[in-house]
């Protein structure tokens, strides 16, 4: 932040001055004009993402049959339509509609889409009011105008791109597509755009602490049940590798197509992360109508040649062991939220309770919402429904969690309190009499 924080001290210049200050008497340079950095954000973010799927479509292309079917442009057509897709758009392959969205490329696009707006704050943290005039409760409309701008430059890109690349046989749906461009701007730039220019740390510093202590113990608890689902799949996956390698055996895939699917089974990562999680949680998920995956029940039917679906376990009666993984979820909620409260000990029992109890219900709240976006239709018939059902993942993770990181936020609040007595009672022991 240029404009509101104070100027850095650099050693060797009296005074802390800054080389690229300007000199004095002189006049100050006009910051850059906010529409032009926030519009010049919102393309590169959306044509970064894009021309990485017009490579590995060209790429596929090639590598199927040495291009031997369609021409180059067909694999710039096949890399634009996943770009659409990673945007909720949808795409019709043989008259079937496709609605799962990829969320590795999604998730790539949002990375990038963080990137770019946090280098926008960045730029334009000279503009609006500094800090003390925003303290004092002047109206600061930076980080709004920016975060419009660029979304619409997003979403002007994302527009030229679909009436390129659509077709009547693919019709992705444009609507939808914009939709998802909004929840991009809201979810992603918007925050990015706000810590790149400062005003982030200016409404974090008013918001009570309790808010941040809590937000903080659910983002906490969110990276730990993703590390522990994507455990769960590793190990799933290793166990029936062998699965896994008969499928591309089945399939006859060349080496440039083996590698391709590989790369497929990398986009579709994160859905399975997903899945593994709602596994962990009770409900499980569906791999087709009439399916069910859960630590209590197994139905499967005919699943899709994909290696990536050798994770699943076998149809039919379920290990004796399986249903405990249900206690998953709330031994990390209780593990997380004691080691949280270790760190920055609550005063007071019902401080303790907000916090893990507030925490847990968050990260309950944003995996229930992670799980929609899970699953959706991948196939023609019964693949028309796959992934978890996000209520159900909803109801059973606020559950889980809450009760789990209250458990674990009173156990460790109670441990520091008994600690803090004993440790009182022994000094005032070892204190000599007057």
């Amino acid at each position: 932040m240029t404009s509101l924080l104070p100027t850095p001290v650099r050693p060797g210049r009296p005074g802390g001055g800054d080389a690229r200050a300007t000199p004095a008497g002189a006049a100050p340079r006009p910051g850059r004009p906010l529409v032009a950095v926030a519009a010049l954000g919102g393309l590169a973010a959306a044509l970064a993402p894009l021309v990485v799927c017009l490579g590995i479509g060209v790429v596929g292309w090639f590598a199927s049959d040495a291009g031997a079917h369609g021409t180059p442009r067909d694999g710039l057509r096949v890399g634009a339509l996943g770009w659409l897709a990673a945007h909720g758009s949808g795409v019709r392959v043989d008259g079937v509609t496709l609605t799962a969205l990829p969320l590795g490329l999604t998730l790539l696009c949002a990375l990038v889409a963080w990137r770019f707006a946090l280098r926008v704050g960045e730029a334009l943290a000279g503009h609006g009011p500094d800090a003390d005039r925003i303290g004092d409760g002047e109206r600061d409309w930076t980080v709004g105008a920016a975060v419009a701008v660029l979304t619409a430059s997003y979403a002007v890109v994302l527009t030229v791109v679909h009436t390129l690349a659509a077709t009547p046989a693919t019709a992705p749906s444009l609507p939808a597509a914009l939709r998802w461009t909004l929840v991009l701007g809201l979810v992603v730039v918007l925050p990015a755009v706000a810590v790149g220019s400062g005003r982030a740390a200016i409404w974090l510093a008013a918001l009570p602490g309790v808010v941040r202590e809590v937000a903080d113990l659910a983002r906490r608890i969110v990276v730990a049940w993703s590390l522990a689902a994507l455990a769960l799949l590793v190990v799933a996956l290793l166990v029936d590798l062998g699965t896994a390698a008969n499928v591309l055996a089945q399939l006859h895939t060349s080496v440039g197509e083996a590698l391709l699917l590989c790369a497929l089974c990398l986009l579709l990562l994160p859905n399975a992360v997903l899945c593994a999680g709602a596994y962990l949680l009770g409900p499980g998920f569906a791999v087709g109508a009439g399916t069910a995956v859960s630590p209590t029940v197994v139905v499967l039917g005919p699943v899709p040649m994909v290696p990536l679906l050798a994770a699943l376990p076998d149809s039919g009666d379920v290990p004796a062991w399986t249903p405990w993984l249900v206690a998953v979820p709330v031994l990390l909620a209780a593990l997380v939220a004691g080691r949280h409260l270790r760190r920055h000990p609550a005063g007071r029992w019902d401080a303790a309770a907000v916090r893990g109890a507030g925490g847990g219900v968050l990260a309950g709240v944003v995996l229930g919402l992670l799980a929609a976006l899970a699953g959706g239709a991948v196939g023609p018939g019964r693949m028309q429904q796959v992934g978890p059902v996000a209520v159900e993942v909803l109801v059973h993770a606020v559950t889980a969690l809450g009760v789990g990181g209250l458990v674990g936020a009173l156990v460790v609040h109670g441990w520091s309190r008994r600690s803090r007595r004993s440790r009182r009672s022994r000094r005032d022991d070892t204190e000599p009499a007057v």
